[in-house]
C-alpha cells in the first residue's frame, strides 16, 4: 500500500469532504487521517490516505475531476523508520496578538531540535480590552537527548520579550 498525503483547498461549501472521499473510496483507498477547517471562507486541509501501489497513479489523476471545487495535490508519504520515540511536550501560547509569535516560538525549538507535530491557533478579540488576543497550542516531538530544562528556560525568556504567556506540558 502506498500513503499519499493531500493537500486540499476550496472555496468552502456543504459536500468537499463527501466528493473527495468519493474520489478515494472508487479508486480503493482508505482514508487514514486528516486535519480540516474552515479559515476565512477557505475550506483547506490535510488528508493522509492509503491505496493499493498499482492504482495509486489512477487515484492521483481522479483528482482532477475535483478542480473548480477542490484543488488537490498528491504527494508520496513515507513510513518513518523505527527509532527511540521522541517525548511530547505541549506549549500552550497566549497573549496580546503582534506580528512574530509563530516565528519566534518556532525558531526556539527549532533551535531545540524539536519538531512540531501539531500547530493550532486563532486570533481572537479580547474581551474588555478593545485588542485581540493570540491563542497557540503546539505539539512537538524533543528528540532524545535533547535538554528540556534548556527548552523550557529558553521559552520563558521568550514569553517575556513578547509579553505572552507560555506554559510547557506533557
Amino acid at each position: 500500500m502506498a500513503n499519499l498525503v493531500l493537500t486540499v483547498v476550496g472555496d468552502d461549501r456543504a459536500g468537499l469532504v463527501a466528493a473527495l472521499a468519493d474520489v478515494v473510496s472508487a479508486h480503493g483507498g482508505n482514508w487514514e487521517h486528516s486535519e480540516l477547517a474552515e479559515l476565512a471562507g477557505t475550506f483547506a486541509g490535510i488528508v493522509v490516505v492509503s491505496v493499493p501501489d498499482d492504482r495509486k497513479e489512477d487515484l492521483t489523476a481522479a483528482f482532477g475531476a475535483l478542480d473548480g471545487l477542490l484543488t488537490v495535490t498528491a504527494h508520496a508519504g513515507t513510513e518513518l523508520p523505527a527509532a527511540e520515540a521522541p517525548r511530547e511536550i505541549i506549549v500552550n501560547v497566549l497573549g496580546n496578538d503582534h506580528p512574530g509569535i509563530v516565528r519566534d516560538i518556532s525558531a526556539v525549538l527549532s533551535r531545540h531540535g524539536v519538531s512540531i507535530e501539531r500547530l493550532t491557533s486563532e486570533s481572537r478579540e479580547a474581551p474588555m480590552s478593545g485588542g485581540r488576543l493570540f491563542e497557540a497550542r503546539v505539539v512537538a516531538a524533543v528528540p532524545p537527548g535533547a535538554d528540556p530544562a534548556g527548552i523550557q528556560t529558553d521559552l520563558e525568556r521568550l514569553a517575556a520579550e513578547l509579553l505572552v504567556d507560555i506554559t510547557l506540558g506533557e
